[in-house]
């Protein structure tokens, strides 16, 4: 369960089913069972468009820019369902990344790998999502980049979306998150507050790599 304004994470090892979560959540897959819902409704029947004019948006591992489109023409492509005034979302976009915006000619296959994953969030956000999906944004990324994805996730939720994260770095996740959930073998083990989960024994030798 994720509640407004929230972020909540999960962690597990590979294989966990993670990125199989989000995606039968966003209705890229559907679940061989269960029940997915969104504000009160059932949306594990519908097809992704669908889902996103409800007010949710995914950003996939491995982020799924188009290379040979410009960083101008990827953003443009998460507001391809709307028809009105784009400009604000994508003044808050540049506010987030002022990268992108001295790159906005660019081919998106130039950009660096951060350059990608600020391309990938700038255009789920173009969406105007109530609920964003992100897949390992910290995958491929230097230090000092993982450090300025995740102080931009926890902005983007003051700004007012809620976030469902997926992430290998489980102590940076942990430490922004306001819940937690650990999955295995696409079962929920164990779930708290991220401040309760990181300080679980077995969940700090397991994933956080302590001893």
């Amino acid at each position: 369960m994720v509640e407004d304004g929230e972020i909540v994470t999960l962690i597990g090892s590979n294989g966990a089913g993670k990125s199989t979560t989000l995606r039968a959540v966003s209705g890229i897959i559907r679940p061989r069972a269960g029940q997915v819902t969104f504000r009160g409704k059932s949306i594990d029947r519908l097809p992704p468009h669908k889902i996103v004019q409800l007010g949710m948006s995914h950003v996939p591992e491995g982020r799924g820019i188009f290379h040979r489109m410009t960083v101008h023409e990827n953003l443009l492509l998460g507001a391809y369902q709307r028809n009105d005034d784009l400009s604000g979302d994508l003044d808050r976009v540049y506010g987030l990344f002022p990268r992108l915006k001295e790159r906005l000619g660019q081919p998106g296959g130039t950009l660096s790998g951060g350059e990608q994953q600020m391309l990938a969030i700038g255009r789920a956000l173009m969406a105007r999502p109530t609920l964003l999906l992100l897949d390992e944004p910290s995958m491929g990324l230097s230090p000092l980049l993982v450090e300025t994805i995740f102080a931009t996730i926890a902005q983007i939720r003051q700004q007012g979306s809620t976030v469902l994260l997926v992430e290998q770095n489980a102590l940076m996740a942990l430490e922004i998150a306001d819940r937690a959930y650990v999955l295995e073998s696409g079962v929920i083990t164990l779930q708290g507050t991220g401040a309760e989960l990181a300080n679980n024994d077995a969940v700090r030798r397991s994933y956080l790599g302590e001893e």
